[in-house]
């Protein structure tokens, strides 16, 4: 009897199924073919739990090469390489958001290939889903590993198309890369092809037709070229996909007040929330707390490691219209986004009594920046810090809020705030980052999240910008900045001052989100990481850099049946 492997990634070995022990996502053909409706849904749960692996690694891929985070210091650990862009080809991790994204492409293929669609609104919806996830799968491939479109698509390498397991698994060839071009014209049909066939809405833990609209309405984006060199018929299309999903009426963006708790929200108690990787927490094990996305960024209830932390140039961008104060006491968000953010003030042990600081970013020798907190000494309308022996008068620039500046012994003048001592770890400030942890309050539990109605608004304010509509565009920018910053609205828009304004915005709301690294390149701009970290402080990433791709895993070229090109190595 021939079995159906549907559990099959195209880079491991190619195997009959055991008779009696079929493997999690595979189904004996002749039970499928005597009941298809009764057995899609199962096939369709193997895909969708291929997401839950694939969602950790495309995560640290996107987000780790950014410049919202830092890191406490080097790392052994193969994520390591996202943040120094000391890339190889020798990384598990690469490896397995290689491996996990093509086994969702080969059991959705499968699931395609097997069925006939036309036989009910259910079962062409379960199909809509397979191609959703198989668009989505090539769109997350292709621009880790493939070069900015607005750079060459026609000739720059995307990712292999291999749409289901061949007929021939014995005599296998598979074809090499296809051109960035290509790989998104295969992402394009498939998400067209969902959006066709997606008319059931289950919720924002399953794909659905605004699911499929809101990528394609990021996809066109990313081929919408430069805001120096922009693609209008692109742009056009960008705006065209975001019109569906707002005008649907199916999502709606939170209040304010929400908004700081999106974290805490299963998907599908968040109106928002277009598309996530549902996760639970039965199988959120204790080990989960730590290795986990959110168990890197927080130590919450004695779980996780909390060794990356808010970059200062974020926490820059949070308070360029107002400081946030995270003081107990003194709680105020002036950027509903710094909710996300938890410096770990330290209480006295005896005390309990929290120890007054100044603390400001310092050159330290030749392209190192070090954060400093000295402790604050008041005397009537005098204010000082003590830095060893060396005693410093704040000078106030804006003494409300309490920023201050001081002339530092190195000559240089140097702005700060007073604040509360924040807990070191080696020598950085521990400001933890909870936008991936407490779900349903339950430590770092997490459903990460793909598309939501905010990012839509922006890719249509982006589009707008890109097609000269700046007016547009600026109602757009202020529906999510006014959301985040009570009257902090721009009054107006245009091209001396768009593509600075809207970068910054998206940059302020998908934080976290694994979209910041892909933004800055595809767009044409150079990553900056000027704050302290162990990273490389004053060097500028070039969009044309060849870092700016992943390797191609060895792992994956090495058992590849076939020809598969690896990126170049300068």
């Amino acid at each position: 009897m021939k079995k159906i492997c549907i559990a099959l990634s195209i880079l491991v070995t190619f195997a009959s199924c055991d008779i009696d022990r079929l493997p999690y996502g595979s189904m004996d053909s002749e039970r499928i073919e005597n009941d298809p409706e009764a057995y899609l849904a199962s096939l369709l749960n193997g895909a969708y739990a291929q997401l839950k692996a694939w969602s950790d690694p495309m995560h640290r891929a996107g987000e780790y090469a950014g410049d919202n985070m830092m890191i406490r210091g080097a790392s052994t650990d193969a994520f390591y390489e996202f943040i120094s862009f000391a890339r190889t080809p020798n990384n598990g991790r690469l490896n397995q958001f290689w491996n996990s994204g093509y086994k969702a492409i080969a059991q959705v293929s499968n699931v395609i290939n097997m069925f006939e669609e036309g036989q009910s609104a259910a079962f062409d919806n379960e199909l809509g889903e397979c191609y959703y996830i198989r668009g989505m799968m090539y769109f997350y491939l292709v621009r880790a590993y493939g070069r900015p479109y607005y750079q060459n698509p026609e000739t720059n390498l995307g990712v292999p198309i291999v749409n289901g397991t061949p007929e021939d698994v014995i005599n296998l060839e598979l074809p090499d890369r296809a051109t960035v071009k290509s790989t998104y014209e295969q992402v394009i049909s498939d998400l067209k092809k969902a959006e066709e066939l997606l008319t059931i809405n289950d919720g924002s833990s399953y794909a659905s037709k605004g699911a499929a609209q809101a990528m394609l309405s990021r996809v066109y984006l990313y081929m919408s070229g430069t805001y120096q060199s922009p693609n209008t018929a692109y742009a056009q299309l960008a705006v065209d996909y975001a019109d569906k999903v707002i005008n649907s009426g199916d999502y709606a963006l939170l209040s304010r007040d929400q908004f700081m708790q999106y974290n805490t929200y299963v998907p599908e108690n968040n109106p928002e929330t277009i598309f996530a990787v549902k996760r639970v927490a039965s199988e959120f094990s204790g080990s989960d707390h730590y290795y986990g996305i959110g168990g890197m960024y927080a130590n919450i209830g004695g779980q996780g490691w909390g060794e990356m932390y808010a970059s200062a140039k974020y926490i820059d961008l949070l308070n360029e219209t107002g400081r946030n104060d995270w003081r107990p006491e003194k709680y105020k968000m002036i950027d509903a986004r710094a909710a996300f953010i938890e410096p770990t003030y330290s209480k006295n042990a005896t005390t309990g009594a929290y120890l007054e600081v100044f603390r400001f970013i310092k050159e330290d020798g030749a392209n190192v920046l070090n954060y400093v907190q000295d402790t604050v000494i008041r005397n009537g309308n005098s204010i000082t810090c003590k830095e060893g022996q060396d005693i410093y008068t704040l000078s106030a620039i804006d003494a409300a809020q309490e920023i201050y500046s001081i002339q530092y012994k190195d000559g240089k003048t140097y702005q700060g705030v007073i604040d509360y001592f924040i807990s070191l770890n080696r020598v950085y400030p521990q400001f933890y980052i909870t936008k991936a942890s407490r779900e349903g309050e339950d430590s770092h539990l997490h459903s990460p999240v793909i598309s939501r109605l905010g990012e839509v608004y922006l890719n249509r304010a982006e589009a707008y910008a890109k097609l000269g509509d700046y007016g547009a565009a600026l109602t757009d920018l202020n529906e999510i900045r006014t959301r985040s910053i009570v009257n902090g609205g721009y009054s107006s828009l245009d091209a001396s001052n768009a593509s600075e304004r809207i970068d910054k915005e998206r940059q302020l709301e998908l934080a976290y989100q694994a979209e910041r690294s892909y933004d800055v390149f595809r767009n044409g701009g150079s990553l900056v990481r000027q704050y302290p970290g162990p990273h490389g402080q004053f060097e500028a990433i070039a969009p044309t850099d060849y870092r700016v791709v992943y390797y191609i895993p060895q792992d994956a070229i090495n058992s590849y049946p076939g020809t598969l090109t690896q990126n170049p190595t300068n």
